[in-house]
């Protein structure tokens, strides 16, 4: 990997770090890692501080996912964009500004899938849409999303290393998610409830 790459990558993965949820919270007098479920990403944002700091936070964090992945198709083609944009998941899911407890990286992921596939994108909003219309939990329809992504990708011949990063975002997400699969299983995952 060439120092260009190298810098790409750990750029991104600084932009990943960026506390979107932490500053929009904060508008509105809370702090979303101390409130709700502890999470700092957009569905707590929306429950605990209401839907204006939820968009903030859902801007930002897909922001960060569109700017890292531009950043690496700019510097060094489509496969870097790629490496880019997951280290970026990896900056929002571990950031090393924050004792490397962020966020989910949905969001972060989806703005990457925006840029590099955005056919993918409108794959994953139907899978996530079905399962949000069924179950009415967002962590379900997330997880189904970021399960299906890379089904989806390995059917439509994404190259190997690509689809690579693309499992690896996929792998972080669900594994983000393990308490809600928890709580999911015995029944106490809350629905679609939220602060105006």
């Amino acid at each position: 990997m060439s120092v260009v790459a190298i810098a790409a990558v750990v750029a991104a993965y600084l932009l990943g770090t960026f506390p979107s949820a932490l500053l929009a919270g904060r508008r509105r007098g809370v702090d979303p890692t101390q409130s709700g479920s502890g999470n700092p990403g957009t569905t707590n944002v929306l429950r605990t501080a209401g839907r204006q700091a939820a968009a903030l936070t859902l801007v930002g964090d897909v922001g960060k996912g569109v700017v890292a992945a531009a950043l690496g198709w700019a510097a060094g083609g489509h496969g870097l964009g790629v490496a880019c944009g997951v280290a970026a998941v990896v900056g929002h899911v571990a950031p090393v500004t924050r004792g490397f407890r962020g966020g989910k990286g949905v969001a972060t992921g989806a703005g990457m899938l925006l840029v590099l596939y955005p056919l993918l994108v409108l794959v994953a909003a139907l899978a996530f849409a079905m399962a949000f219309a069924v179950t009415r939990i967002i962590s379900v329809g997330s997880l189904t999303a970021a399960v299906t992504v890379p089904v989806a990708a390995a059917i439509g011949g994404v190259p190997g290393r690509e689809l690579a990063g693309l499992v690896v975002c996929g792998v972080l997400v669900v594994g983000r998610h393990a308490d809600n699969i928890r709580r999911i299983a015995r029944g106490q995952e809350p629905g679609a409830t939220l602060r105006r």
